[in-house]
């Protein structure tokens, strides 16, 4: 039986990106509101169709010396073209990107994580210093 740490992906293919990819606007501060932005498929655009897509992204903070991390982001992407006539026939599409602001008075990382329905889970860090 497979533990659900294995199943976290992190290494991208060359055809498609998965990794979501972290981008920081500015240098947080301490104490103010920060603001970051995870996306999939940023150098290289992922699917997005009704067959094959990114259902979800969640963004998490884990500061310094805490035991256990903080959701600060969620965004479900339910628009992949599917509509009453048939698969890829409505024309809408969403894009899987979220921008979340948060504010902290302590170093720590910026963890996200992004599920695509074919592939699975995948996951991404970056580290935030004051």
């Amino acid at each position: 039986m497979k533990e659900f740490k294995d199943l976290l992906q992190s290494a991208d293919w060359k055809s498609e990106k998965h990794v979501p990819v972290i981008d920081v606007a500015a240098p947080f501060k301490e104490g103010e509101f920060g603001k970051v932005t995870v996306s999939v498929g940023k150098e290289i655009a992922h699917p997005n169709t009704t067959a094959h897509h990114i259902a979800w992204i969640e963004v998490y903070f884990q500061a310094d010396g805490d035991k256990f991390p903080y959701q600060v982001g969620r965004a479900d992407f339910p628009a992949h073209g599917a509509s009453t006539d048939g698969p890829d026939s409505s024309g809408i599409y969403t894009h899987p990107e979220i921008t979340c602001a948060f504010k902290t008075d302590k170093s720590g990382t910026v963890l996200a994580k992004s599920y695509c329905n074919i592939h699975g889970l995948w996951v991404n860090s970056l580290q935030i210093k004051f």
